[in-house]
Order: C-alpha cells, then structure tokens, then sequence
C-alpha cells in the first residue's frame, strides 16, 4: 500500500549514509581515519544510535554551491548510549566536502548542544574538517557564534569533549578549546587559528602544519589538549573511560561503582617513598598510583605544565579529582601553566560534584623576572579562586615542603580544605629557615665574632620551632599529623564523611576571578 513511500525512505537513507562516496571513503582510510558513521557505529552501544536532522541541507546558491548535495551537511548528529548511559554526539564528515563548516551545518552542531544541554547529558564532539565553507559568507561566520553560544551556555551544566580526529582550523578551531576536555590523534588531529598558507602569507612563516597545529603544539606547548591518543579507536576508547569518571550533567553526582580494593589498607611503601635528602627528585605517580583503586589513573594535561599532574581516580569507588605536585619536574614549584592548569581542573570537578584530593610537596611559587612579567600573580590567583569557590569536598596531603604560597594555593584549610593531614616529613612554615634567619638575624649574624656559628645557631631555631608540621598543627591548620602509610585509609574515611558537605553563599553572578 505505501511501499513507493517505503522505498522512497530507503532510497534517502541510503544516499546520506553513502557519505561522500566510495572514493572519499577510501581516502580517508588511506589517511588512517574512520569516517564519522564508522566512529559512531564504533563508539555507541550497538543498536542504540539515533540519528537527528539527517536531511538539513544547505540553502546557499553561489560559487558552485547551487544544487550542490552534502549529506547529512557534513556532520552527523543524534544521541545513544555509551556503556549504558545516553550521550549526544555531533561527528563531522570529512567526505562531504571535507567537513566544511557552513551555515546549516553550525546551526545542526548547535543544535545538538542545547538538546544535550535541555535533557542533561554529555556532548561530545568528533571534529574533522577542512574549516570554514567560505562560499556561504556571512551566514558561515554567524554560525560560528550559534555553535559557540550553545557551548558557552551548556558550560557548566553538561560535560563536553572534543575530539581531534582531523584537521580543525581557524575559527572553527575555538570550538574544541571551548569544551572541557580536547583528545588529539597523534598522527591525524590539528588545530590551529590559521594553517600554514595563510601564515606564510600574512608572516612569511614557513611552517608545517604538524609543527604549527600537531600534538606537541598543543599538549606539550599551548596546553589546548588534554589527552594525546593513538588513532581513532583509542580515541574513543579513552574518552569513554572518561565519561565513567563524571555524572551526566551538574544536578547529579558521579556514579559510585563497587570496589573490590580495601579502602582502610595501610600502604606501607608509602614509608620509603620520600627520599632522605629533600633536595632530591622522586615521582609523584608512583604515592597516585599506590593509593587510588586498583593503582587506576586517568591523568589529564600529562604533557603540558608536568610539574603538576591532574586527573582522576577512585577512592572506594568514588570518582574524585587528584591534583599533585611532581617533584621530579622543576622540583614541583608552580609556574603560570601550572597554575592555569590546576584552576581549570579544579573548576571543572566543582561544577560536576567531584570531590577533589590535593598531594602537595611544592616549595613555592616560581621566582624571577620571567615569570613576574608574564603574570606569575594573576595566574597564581586563578589557583586561590578556584579552591576557595569550590564547594565540593576537599582533603590536603601535606607530603614535604609547603612554603609560602604554595601553601596557600595547594589548597590549605582557610583556602578551601576541609581536612588537611601532613606527613612527618612536611616542612610547613612561610619561607625556609635559611631566608627566614638571612632576615630576620641579618644584623647579629653580621655583628657576631662567629657569623657562619651564628647563622647556623639561627636556622636551627626556627627550623625547631617552625619548619616542621606541628606548629601548623598546634594552630589547628593541619588536622593530624599520620604516618605516609596510613594516607589512602584517611582519604577514604575523609571523602565518606565529607559525602553529603553542603555550603551556602551570598548571591553574586560570578567572582571576577583573574582570566
């Protein structure tokens, strides 16, 4: 009775889902990608993609334009399940007309973000795309500003990834920084305000687009990405792993799994962990790994600032936020990216109810004319706001040193920590008993018949009485002083009591932290 209709269907499905055709098709697996169907087929729960605004075309007429047929507008959009929970994904086509981004194609993108935004769960978007479609004009560039208007207001109350699957240049490029987290493909991703042609006109630069827009450009320079991935596959892998850590939007808490690792253990490696001479390197990861469940740690930013590392791991299985210092690099002081890079982390786990566990052995804030002129304090600040506005629990891990403002802002218990514990080995006190008596006896020390005695005398005296853990104990600053073994044990007896913290604040739109 309606089989013309029927067969009509079929005919329309089967001409979007061809993509760009067999040729493109294989192109692009010559280029090492999967196209965006393939990416989709390989990312959902099977069977539970579906797909929305499959037959929004375009409306331009001009430069070739008119009458011109790009399935689906060069990005696949729709919904679907990701290990049991539902996600919105929006995958751009590189087959069709290489992905360009055109007026109805960032209306579709946008789109998508407010429905995920409306029904509360995560976005994540596969970007690969030969950039602006410049033929539509004006209605390109005002797509951009719906796109990055969707995400902006989503911000906050949905999480958002990006993945860089291929190339995603210009204006464009501002979409993925704009989400909370970035996955570049090793080999295949780039992003970049401008490729290397029009930097070679406009600068005379010559440059490739790897060395302008790669990897290293982004996680180990810019800090744009997160996470450097292999291919495809390992992209979508790793950002499912991801997604586990995190609850479907701000009105819900990470999802809590069964853990088989004992949350009271002692860990009595930790003991040695901590070198005798406390001028000497170890690594971090190695007390991360001993204390989380199951030595499981998904570490964001690896790449980029590594005298700080952040990321996720579980403590009796709750999904909670690690910021720690890294001895190993820099001997773990805090420079502008380090400090960017914690507040981002920070604010991130505050706005989607992520506890957040602070491991700190830091002596101070970088020095220096370097990083005074490029804004070391107005970085710095960043860490302050975003521990002290932070609501979601917090416990500190005073490891060893913790002078100055690293004290402060590695979360101590009047900028934002609710229980604050120290190793033995902690030295907390404002500057070292070193620069502390060059000041403070700069003049007996000058004036004694015995200067290098009296010095010594000196240092040893405030050491005593303040470069230890005690003193900020005495005050109540740090709530117990334990043995290193005993760490994983309190941080999960800590984040169960702190489960249901609530904080009430006056009303204000936002704090005018230092951007």
């Amino acid at each position: 009775m309606h089989e013309g209709l029927y067969e009509e269907l079929a005919l329309n499905r089967k001409r979007v889902k061809a993509m760009g055709g067999e040729k493109a098709v294989a192109k692009q697996h010559k280029d090492g990608k999967l196209t965006a169907r393939e990416r989709i087929e390989y990312f959902f729960d099977p069977g539970t993609f579906t797909e929305i605004g499959m037959y929004l075309k375009h409306r331009a007429n001009h430069f070739g334009l008119e009458g011109k047929d790009i399935p689906a507008e060069g990005v696949v959009c729709g919904y679907g399940k990701v290990n049991g929970r539902m996600v919105m994904v929006g995958a751009e086509d590189f087959t069709s007309m290489a992905g360009t981004f055109g007026e109805y194609h960032g209306k579709k993108f946008a789109a998508a973000i407010d429905m995920a935004k409306d029904m509360g769960i995560p976005f994540v978007g596969m970007n690969d795309s030969g950039g602006a479609r410049l033929q539509e004009g004006i209605d390109t560039l005002q797509a951009y500003a719906w796109l990055f208007k969707a995400q902006d207001l989503a911000s906050g109350i949905i999480p958002q990834i990006a993945t860089l699957m291929g190339p995603c240049m210009g204006g464009q490029a501002y979409h993925p920084v704009m989400q909370d987290f970035v996955f570049q493909c090793r080999n295949t991703g780039f992003m970049g305000i401008a490729g290397p042609p029009f930097v070679k006109t406009q600068l005379g630069i010559d440059i490739d687009l790897p060395t302008l827009s790669g990897w290293q450009a982004h996680a180990v320079k810019s800090g744009c990405t997160h996470v450097v991935v292999e291919d495809d596959k390992d992209c979508m892998d790793k950002v499912k792993e991801l997604l586990a850590f995190f609850p479907q939007n701000n009105r819900e808490k990470p999802e809590r799994i069964a853990c088989d690792d004992d949350p009271l253990k002692l860990v009595p490696e930790l003991d040695e962990v901590m070198p005798e001479n406390r001028n000497m390197p170890y690594d971090m990861h190695k007390v991360i790994y001993s204390i989380v469940d199951n030595g499981y740690f998904f570490e964001i930013h690896e790449n980029f600032a590594k005298n700080v590392i952040v990321g996720f791991g579980r403590f009796n299985g709750r999904a909670t936020g690690i910021v720690a210092s890294q001895p190993n690099w820099m001997g773990g002081v805090i420079n502008c990216d380090a400090a960017d890079k914690v507040a981002r982390f920070v604010r991130f786990c505050d706005l989607f109810n992520i506890p957040l566990v602070n491991i700190h052995d830091t002596p101070a804030f970088m020095i220096g004319p370097d990083e005074d002129w490029r804004g070391i304090l107005r970085h710095g600040a960043k860490m302050l706001y975003a521990y002290i506005e932070a609501t979601v629990p917090k416990v500190t891990i005073i490891m060893g040193k913790s002078f100055a403002g690293a004290y402060l802002g590695m979360c101590c218990k009047d900028t934002g920590a609710d229980i604050v514990f120290s190793w033995p080995q902690a030295t907390v006190t404002i500057v070292g008993a070193e620069t502390a008596a060059s000041v403070i006896f700069a003049k007996e020390i000058k004036n004694s018949e015995n200067p290098k005695e009296t010095a010594a005398q000196k240092i040893k005296e405030y050491k005593d009485l303040y470069q230890n853990p005690y003193s900020a104990a005495s005050r109540g600053y740090i709530d117990d002083v334990i043995m290193p073994n005993e760490t994983r044990r309190n941080i999960c007896l800590s984040l169960d009591m702190l489960e249901n913290k609530t904080v009430a604040r006056p009303y204000r739109k936002y704090s005018n932290i230092n951007l």
